[in-house]
């Protein structure tokens, strides 16, 4: 069993923020995993069911971010988990849109989620911090996260939170670069199509091989005596 929480504000008018981009995941993981219905639980919402292998319970603290802590403390309590077997899912101002990175322990970079889940179950849980970009100032950073995402962020977004939740069964187990190439997979596709050349089109395609140049001609051989007889023979004829 392990927990992963998804960190947020409640309520409609938060439902878009940059801010809720952790909700939004555990959202999509539940949709995509046929996950059991949200219930009020743990001063919050959780869901539970299987990534793969592993029993998951899903949370959204319904605590407002800046005493997250207090729900989750709550949940990992009552399911009897070490803080190794809590997995955060939160925005990350210091990571570009669409990119993730895995982290165990650290401080909490001043994130107030981060802070609380610290001050009430240490610093020894899982992160996966989804990068949703600076403002370039500190003094925007509060009224950035809390803004909805752009218009033109939306189908970047879809992509990164597919790529979350295709991944997440390797992220329950463990497996974090299975889990980051699953990310990937969805935010960067490759350039080339994966369709390859069948052999004997790509063979008809290359350049013809050059053929070695003809050797000078070689002279004929001198006529044998008797070839020789017999041409005049035909002439006397």
């Amino acid at each position: 069993m392990i927990l992963i929480v998804g960190l947020g504000n409640p309520g409609p008018k938060y439902a878009e923020n940059r801010h809720n981009v952790g909700f939004m995941a555990v959202d999509r993981i539940a949709s995509d995993h046929a996950f059991g219905p949200w219930r009020a639980r743990f001063q919050g919402e959780s869901a539970e069911g299987r990534l793969g292998e592993t029993r998951v319970t899903l949370l959204k603290p319904a605590t407002f971010m800046n005493l997250s802590g207090q729900s989750v403390g709550e949940a990992m309590r009552y399911l009897k988990l070490p803080p190794a077997e809590v997995i955060v899912l939160h925005d990350e101002l210091d990571l570009a849109p669409g990119k993730v990175r895995l982290k165990t322990g650290g401080g909490h970079a001043g994130h107030n989620g981060l802070r609380s889940i610290h001050q009430h179950i240490g610093e020894d849980y899982r992160r996966l911090r989804i990068g949703i970009g600076h403002p370039g100032h500190k003094d925007r950073v509060a009224g950035y996260v809390l803004s909805d995402f752009a218009k033109a962020e939306e189908a970047g977004l879809d992509d990164l939170l597919r790529g979350i939740s295709d991944g997440a069964p390797a992220l329950a187990a463990g497996e974090d670069a299975r889990f980051t190439n699953a990310v990937a997979a969805r935010t960067a596709p490759a350039r080339n199509s994966g369709t390859r050349l069948q052999a004997p089109v790509a063979d008809a395609l290359e350049k013809p091989r050059s053929q070695p140049a003809p050797g000078p001609q070689q002279p004929d051989e001198p006529p044998s005596f008797a070839d020789r007889l017999r041409a005049l023979g035909e002439r006397f004829r």
